[in-house]
């Protein structure tokens, strides 16, 4: 029993005081940083001027809509995809690393409501491109810290406070889009095919092969996506568009007859001097049919081709079935009918010598190589390669056909438009638009935009090969109408075309009315408390 008593008051020692607790911090400060044991003073009355700022106050999410602009040359494309280096991946990567997305949240984006205004397609540029989400834009210099990151050809211009409803996909009314063609596309006798030259000849204007072209598809290794054709076990890029004939029979014109072929019939071996000579050869070749070509063309954007051109462009305005001017995409699906608000080519512009025409399209929303196709039926409508009754016969929801694609290189997407959005919360909000960084984005358009779409047209002439293409064996639809004894356009067609047309008008109209009801029932719902706080900061 004494030990008994004598071992109890060991059983329940005293109890320590409890630990202080951790000092909480922003996300920009260490987790893993002790706390100092010999400075009692900084938790009861601290400096202020000795504590870094991100220990002074926490930062908060921001609802915010990022203007930027990009060069989409090497890039496949602006929406992420794995595998692939694409704009949204290297954004996502410099968000994280500028602080304005935590560590839990990198490599998700849907945790921070990210949202594109328009997905551009691979090698597609854009001077004003939208993109919206949750960031930590505290501290100062958020803008700085990106660009830091960012390489030259994506630029970051600013941001504006949002409501946080906002999504910069669903709440964008209007996407602007630039088509820069060459002023020479739309000149029939400009790069003409095998089949135009050899059924000139004896007309009293007869057309001359384009040698240049022909020297470019030479110089560019991978054109068609075919291996290079191997002279003397060096590589000679002898590429051509795949199954365009003509470029080949003039690539074919420009190697030297004995280097043709061998005795087996495979291309035989050409030593250096045989190379030498038919390189020289070439070189004359090519600078004759650019005096020459220089000569004879005299095609300018007048008035009466201004006419013409933008007359075929204004057939695209208005609501139609678009599934002949895109991929993967069937007559039947409802995607398949958009809405072109206006579609006009007004103006030129002059880039590093050559002329071009600036084709403007604004539309509430475009599907995969809309705009390019667009532009290549009407350029293929130009140049005479199809009628153009054809155009009435593409919009038709019955009828597939085959519909040239233009080179993306001329393609950017110029602006983002937010009306509605900028016309209900104008009294609380900044205003969603470009008026505030237009000087920047002129500046970047002109720095790397019209730059590259000018370098691309010199060095590798993207339009001028791809306008060999353009001809009958290439694209037999072209003959539909010949070949089609079906009517085109007849009443019965243009009466179900106007019914739907009414029923798109009045379904838009009822969308964007649930739109603004469903917003007003997240804003009394979710958002009562905080958006007056936003009102009082923005």
């Amino acid at each position: 029993m004494e030990e008994t008593l004598e071992k109890k008051p060991m059983a329940s020692p005293p109890s320590s005081p409890p630990l202080a607790k951790k000092q909480k911090m922003s996300t920009t400060a260490s987790d893993t940083e002790p706390e100092p044991e010999n400075e009692p003073e900084t938790e009861t009355n601290p400096d202020p001027s000795s504590i870094p700022a991100e220990r002074r106050r926490r930062y908060k999410r921001r609802k915010v809509a990022i203007f930027l602009g990009y060069c989409g040359y090497g890039y496949q494309g602006m929406q992420k995809n794995p595998g692939a280096k694409t704009i949204e991946g290297d954004l996502e990567e410099a968000f994280f690393h500028a602080g304005g997305v935590p560590e839990a949240d990198r490599g998700a984006p849907r945790r921070y409501d990210w949202a594109r205004a328009a997905r551009t397609d691979k090698g597609v540029s854009a001077a004003a491109q939208v993109v919206s989400g949750r960031f930590y834009v505290d501290p100062p210099g958020f803008v700085d810290r990106l660009n830091g990151i960012l390489p030259d050809q994506i630029r970051i211009y600013g941001f504006k406070r949002v409501t946080n409803a906002f999504n910069a996909k669903k709440f964008c009314d209007r996407r602007r889009y630039i088509y820069l063609l060459p002023v020479f596309a739309l000149d029939p006798s400009a790069h003409p095919d095998r089949e135009a030259v050899m059924a000139s000849i004896g007309s009293g204007n007869e057309l001359v092969k384009c040698l240049e072209c022909s020297e470019r598809g030479r110089k560019i290794p991978g054109l068609t996506g075919q291996d290079p054709v191997k002279l003397n076990g060096v590589a000679s890029s002898v590429q051509c568009e795949a199954g365009d004939s003509d470029l080949k029979s003039m690539n074919a014109d420009l190697i030297p007859e004995d280097a043709k072929q061998g005795d087996n019939g495979e291309l035989g071996s050409v030593n250096d001097d045989t190379l030498k000579v038919g390189e020289e050869s070439c070189i004359e070749k090519v600078e004759l049919e650019t005096a020459v070509n220089t000569e004879k063309s005299q095609f300018v954007y007048d008035d009466a081709v201004k006419q013409r051109f933008n007359a075929i462009l204004k057939n695209y305005e208005g609501t139609h079935n678009f599934h002949n001017f895109t991929t993967r995409t069937k007559a039947e699906d409802p995607s398949a009918r958009r809405y072109i608000i206006s579609f006009n080519a007004n103006s030129v512009v002059s880039l590093d010598g050559i002329d071009f025409v600036k084709c403007e399209v604004v539309g509430q929303s475009f599907m995969l190589h809309q705009i390019r196709k667009m532009i290549g039926l009407a350029v293929a409508i130009m140049r005479n390669c199809a009628p153009e009754s054809l155009m009435e016969v593409a919009l038709r929801k019955d009828v597939s056909i085959n519909v040239p694609t233009a080179p993306e290189v001329g393609l950017f997407l110029d602006e983002c438009l937010f009306s509605s959005y900028n016309k209900k919360w104008k009294s609380s909000h900044e205003e969603v638009s470009m008026k505030d960084y237009e000087n920047e984005a002129e500046e970047f358009k002109m720095k790397f935009i019209y730059s590259h779409i000018a370098s691309m047209e010199h060095k590798e002439g993207a339009v001028a090969l791809w306008l060999h293409s353009l001809n009958r064996r290439n694209y037999p639809d072209f003959n539909y109408l010949e070949t089609n004894s079906e009517p085109v356009g007849n009443e019965e067609t243009k009466q179900e075309c106007e019914k739907a047309e009414l029923k798109e008008e009045n379904l838009g109209q009822k969308e964007s009315e649930n739109m603004d009801v469903g917003e007003e029932e997240i804003k009394g719902e979710k958002l009562s408390g905080e958006e007056s706080k936003e009102t009082n900061l923005g």
